[in-house]
């Protein structure tokens, strides 16, 4: 159903309802970040039992993007988030209780659970409810009070941990949560004021499994998966865990330091998401660049982070956190990609199939630093190499998947098609083959 021409204030206050949502699943994402120590204390666990949970709950939310989108389109994104609300507090409380390793560890994964359905029902609301040139803007305001639900998992949470301990504090936030639900139900609206709901049609699994090898062979979503793949891993994976104990234990910070210094991921993708967003959206050829700087930059801060003789000074922290803090801004690239790339029918799938590029990059790097940090004994320096290994993997196949869309590109303008964004033809680009190159 197309959006209206003009946004209401019912169609705000609906939006609003919804991004509340939201805002409390990037909390519940980001409260291990601080409390990461604390449960390693609780849970009697070693670094790589304690990055298992980060893992669990990053895979669960993976693997749930694609059926998330079938839910959105055969259920609402009303009830979807309805249920969303329900599981995340149910995470949370399961969370406060938990006694032992195990529990804790279902906990997390019932987190990630309600998480990943959050974000794709609140872009569903905004397409329906807001007329297309505002789509955006309202995702970049979407973000932006995501970071604020991570703003909150950093200090504010950290000293109310320390004040009231594990048990009350979980508690608390999910019973908030769970209550959270009753303004959803009565907030929320699937269309707006007057429109009919759509017929919800019955989506068969050999049908969806084909649009998603059909999305997965294009290669500007393979392009749009490794570019979020490359950039948006490091800073999840010190926002969500590594990041207080590194600081703390590995470079001598107090906790109150190292929450706050967390907090410069948030600015800095406060700030650089709406600036990249306006500049590509004026300039679309800038994109594949930006992520190339981006990653040149992540290249040269792990180099001096992990090079750096003894502990490494506030002065030089902060700017390197807040140039890692641009990933997240950098990954909505791929979104972009995927949406140029795939016909209107199949963005949603393309979309969701890019989103499983991060978090499965953080899903391997958080496991990988806590597996290597029991193997040396609390080695950071060398744990933390993890992170530049799978950066060197994904801009590898990243520049393998930007070549073959040039070509494949190439190939459409030969064939009198309109391209998304102009290329020029440069001295590493393949000659041109007889068909297009769709799969590795």
């Amino acid at each position: 159903m197309p959006a209206p021409g003009r946004a209401t204030a019912r169609s705000w206050l609906i939006w609003l309802a919804a991004v509340t949502v939201y805002l409390l699943a990037v909390f519940h994402r980001t409260s291990f970040g601080v409390a990461g120590l604390q449960a390693a204390e609780r849970f009697g666990v070693g670094a790589a039992a304690l990055g298992t949970f980060t893992v669990l709950q990053v895979g669960v939310y993976a693997a749930m993007q694609i059926p998330t989108g079938v839910l959105v389109d055969r259920y609402g994104p009303r009830r979807v988030l309805t249920v969303a609300v329900l599981v995340l507090g149910a995470g949370q409380l399961l969370l406060g209780v938990a006694g032992s390793y195990g529990v804790g560890l279902v906990a997390r994964g019932v987190l990630g659970l309600g998480d990943a359905l959050t974000f794709v029902s609140v872009l569903r609301l905004v397409a329906a409810h807001f007329p297309g040139r505002q789509y955006a803007l309202l995702t970049s305001f979407t973000a932006a009070v995501g970071y604020i639900g991570n703003l909150a998992a950093t200090v504010p949470l950290a000293l109310v941990l320390d004040g009231a301990g594990w048990t009350p504090t979980f508690l608390a936030v999910g019973a908030v949560t769970v209550l959270y639900t009753v303004v959803v139900a009565l907030r929320v609206r699937d269309v707006p004021a007057g429109e009919q709901r759509p017929v919800r049609e019955e989506v068969r699994p050999r049908e969806l499994a084909h649009q998603v090898a059909e999305a997965w062979r294009t290669p500007g979503t393979r392009l749009g998966f490794w570019v979020h793949f490359s950039t948006m891993f490091a800073p999840n994976a010190l926002t969500l865990l590594w990041g207080v104990p590194w600081l703390v234990q590995g470079q001598g910070q107090s906790k109150a330091t190292a929450s706050a210094l967390l907090t410069v991921f948030v600015f800095g993708s406060m700030a650089g998401g709406p600036f990249l967003g306006g500049l590509i959206g004026r300039r679309p050829s800038l994109r594949m660049p930006l992520v190339g700087g981006y990653i040149g930059g992540a290249a040269v801060v792990w180099a001096v982070l992990l090079g750096w003789p003894g502990q490494v000074p506030l002065p030089v922290l902060v700017p390197a956190f807040a140039l890692l803090a641009l990933g997240g801004p950098a990954s909505m690239i791929g979104f972009a990609l995927a949406r140029d790339y795939n016909p209107l029918s199949r963005v949603g799938t393309a979309t969701g199939v890019v989103n499983v590029g991060g978090f499965v990059a953080t899903t391997i790097a958080a496991l990988a630093v806590g597996v290597l940090l029991q193997l040396t004994g609390g080695d950071f320096r060398l744990s933390l190499l993890a992170l530049v290994a799978v950066l060197a993997f994904g801009t590898v196949r990243m520049l393998v998947w930007w070549r073959r869309t040039r070509t494949h590109l190439f190939l459409a303008e030969a064939r009198g098609e309109e391209l998304p964004v102009r290329i020029t033809r440069r001295r590493w680009d393949a000659a041109l083959p007889e068909t297009p190159i769709v799969a590795a």
